[in-house]
């Protein structure tokens, strides 16, 4: 399970509802940052996880409105937070220019408090590998170079067949876990148990999709495939599809047609522009993928493998309607 809690979800600029883009993603004790619109501190105190290990920041490009925020957020985190390194993640212009704002502007005459580690990022590498899942990169088509969107998936697994197990006199301890493990095991009366035996059939771990900013989806679709959840921009409406293409964005049809093509489960549109109302873009959305959501900033949700996604908590100042498919909009 991952969760996702949407720090801000404005295209470009803020609007009186909506901050710049970025987007918290939780995995048990893990959590990392993807991007870091200006404003962002403080919609992670708004938001209620805190800055508590949120020191592992992947950037998808090098524009403003997707990193600004990492200049209070990193004096914050090297004065005040109690953190031993913080890790940086992008490609080599978004890297570049977010070192000229740390070494520059932040600390420019004294030692980062902290270690900030920074990394480039390259397409299909793995960047990040926990206990049971991995962070990979795949590039995008945005203006600039090196832009990148970044998959979050856990680990395939085949679940341990306890009955199975009982029935055939495997005992409750080391023996089990070296069963899940690959190992056969004997038991006391000779026999000898297989992993085939008691595990059932491999299933897949969840999979997160966040695209960041792109002008297409046409090179993309192997990294959205079956995705659980795609995290995915919707600056423009298809009556100004002409203008998006012009200036390196895309529709909200354009990412449901997507979603609906790649066999993905649920879709969250982000980077909304102010110059349409939400249940346009919604709209829009489901007219070609009902698992449509457009997320309000602080919205906070829980993914599964095999269920929909569930809201986790809400600001206290949000509106109190979902728009999920489920209402019937």
């Amino acid at each position: 399970m991952f969760e996702l809690v949407f720090l801000g979800t404005s295209a470009s600029a803020p609007s009186i509802y909506r901050g710049l883009p970025a987007l918290a993603l939780l995995a048990g004790e893990q959590r990392f940052l993807v991007d870091c619109g200006e404003g962002t501190q403080r919609q992670i105190l708004r938001s209620g996880i805190g800055f508590k290990r949120l020191n592992r920041i992947f950037l998808t490009h090098a524009h403003l409105d997707h990193i600004l925020g990492l200049g209070g957020l990193l004096s914050t985190y090297g004065r005040w937070e109690a953190l031993d390194e913080i890790h940086i993640w992008g490609g080599l212009p978004a890297i570049e220019r977010v070192q000229n704002l740390v070494y520059q502007v932040i600390f420019r005459r004294e030692t980062p408090p902290v270690p900030i580690y920074f990394y480039r990022t390259m397409p299909d590498e793995t960047l990040f590998a926990g206990r049971d899942f991995t962070v990979r990169a795949f590039p995008v088509a945005h203006r600039g170079r090196e832009c990148y969107g970044y998959i979050f998936e856990e680990a395939s697994r085949r679940p341990f067949l306890a009955q199975k197990a009982e029935a055939l006199g495997v005992p409750f301890g080391p023996e089990r876990g070296r069963l899940v493990a690959g190992e056969s095991i004997a038991l006391a009366d000779g026999r000898i148990v297989h992993p085939d035996d008691v595990l059932g059939d491999l299933v897949r771990g969840v999979k997160i999709v966040v695209t960041g900013d792109l002008a297409r989806t046409n090179n993309i679709r192997d990294a959205v495939q079956g995705a659980d959840a795609l995290v995915i921009e919707a600056t423009y409406l298809d009556r100004d599809a002409e203008i998006a293409r012009q200036v390196g964005h895309i529709t909200a049809r354009q990412a449901a047609e997507l979603a609906r093509e790649c066999d993905v489960k649920y879709l969250f549109l982000t980077h909304v522009s102010r110059r349409y109302r939400e249940f346009e873009v919604i709209s829009e959305a489901r007219n070609h993928f009902p698992n449509s959501y457009v997320p309000r900033d602080l919205d906070h949700f829980a993914v599964f493998r095999d269920r929909r996604p569930q809201k986790v908590r809400r600001d206290a100042v949000a509106a109190a309607e979902d728009y999920l498919p489920e209402n019937g909009e």
